[in-house]
């Protein structure tokens, strides 16, 4: 008897192609990926397969898990694109990372733009830019607006950023800025933020000046306990290592050494603004986030933060990032919320712009002697 050869160590298996029609004739594939852990299997496939149960409404696919086996049915692009995005999230799992519906998202962009950049034999080589802290490791972008918001912030020392709610400006500025301190590039951040309300008075708020600008600076110290422990989130308050610092007080001084975070800039006004940016001093980096759309000044007063974006655009060493409603990454819900209302914004600016363009109704003409005649009459002495 031939004795059997010794099996090598398992690998992960190659998908598996069987080709096939749709209902509408279209190409269609079946995909089939076998992963080595079931462990980390079962972390990609999500709690009760919701993971990919998303990968299937966002894709158009049919996903079919068996064990550590997983079937993919669908139109031969969107197939393989699945088996890929599937893949990533397996090495991402493998590294530590949590695998979340968010970073589903995030690996389905992150193809998307794979396969417009780059011929097939190249895909998977390139991927989304990421920050890196101790305590939640590397945080990639999840599309390409947060992608390029990412390079900005590394490659520029002050960075605006405008676009809807939910779309990660103040929670990316706020990693980025722990990064900066963790790798010794800055000695210390500065938070800042208008105190202005939104659309209702708090009237006087009791306590130091830390804890009268706390209500307005929650969302930072959200993103702050996401990225440090707590305690080293309240010892770096004790010692001046993150100083708060409201808007109204930033006249006179110049911040060296700092990364400086303005969040809600949309509510600071011209003059605010050209105040705040003189402040940037050597070594520094300067971080300006807002939405444009959620302006809460009084009637008549300019938004520093749209002024800025109009006068900088072009500066050497000033960088823009612009978000759309389709880049909330949030919550779907979210997402769906916000471009509802840009959908009103635009009908309505559409209206006006209509009503705008038609023509005043013009007065009768009259003829030569009775415009004559009635000049007479009122030329005429009484």
């Amino acid at each position: 008897m031939t004795p059997r050869p010794e099996r090598g160590p398992r690998r992960e298996a190659a998908p598996q192609r069987v080709e096939s029609l749709t209902r509408d004739g279209l190409p269609a594939t079946e995909v089939v990926l076998s992963f080595e852990d079931n462990g980390l299997a079962s972390l990609v496939f999500g709690h009760y397969d919701q993971n990919l149960a998303h990968l299937e409404r966002r894709l158009g696919v049919v996903v079919n898990p068996n064990g550590n086996h997983v079937t993919i049915k669908g139109p031969r692009e969107t197939a393989e694109q699945a088996g890929r995005v599937l893949k990533t999230l397996y090495s991402r799992a493998k590294a530590g990372a949590s695998v979340t519906l968010g970073e589903v998202d995030g690996a389905i962009e992150e193809s998307n733009v794979q396969r417009s950049l780059f011929p097939s034999d190249n895909a998977g080589k390139a991927s989304f830019d990421a920050i890196v802290t101790r305590k939640r490791g590397p945080v990639r972008a999840r599309n390409a607006a947060q992608d390029a918001y990412l390079r900005q912030l590394k490659r520029n020392e002050l960075v605006l950023a405008e676009g809807p709610a939910g779309t990660g400006k103040t929670w990316l500025a706020v990693g980025h800025a722990v990064s900066l301190i963790e790798q010794g590039v800055v000695e210390r951040m500065v938070l800042s933020r208008p105190a202005v309300e939104a659309g209702e008075r708090l009237g006087f708020l009791p306590g130091d000046m830390r804890e009268k600008v706390d209500p307005y600076l929650r969302p930072i110290y959200d993103a702050l306990n996401d990225f440090m422990e707590a305690r080293h989130v309240e010892r770096a308050l004790q010692t001046g290592m993150i100083e708060i610092a409201p808007l109204a007080f930033m006249r006179g001084r110049t911040l060296t050494n700092a990364v400086v975070l303005l969040d809600e800039a949309q509510n600071a006004t011209s003059v605010q603004m050209k105040m705040f940016l003189t402040r940037l001093g050597e070594g520094s980096r300067m971080i300006i986030t807002g939405d444009p759309s959620q302006i809460d000044l009084p009637p008549g007063q300019r938004s520093g933060l749209v002024e800025a974006v109009r006068l900088l655009s072009g500066v050497e060493g000033v960088g823009y990032a612009k978000f759309e409603e389709g880049d909330v990454v949030r919550h779907d819900l979210v997402r769906r919320i916000v471009m509802a209302y840009e959908s009103a914004a635009r009908r309505e600016r559409a209206e006006w712009e209509e009503r705008t363009r038609q023509p005043l109704p013009s007065a009768p003409i009259e003829g030569d002697s009775e415009g004559l005649k009635r000049t007479l009459s009122r030329e005429r002495p009484r």
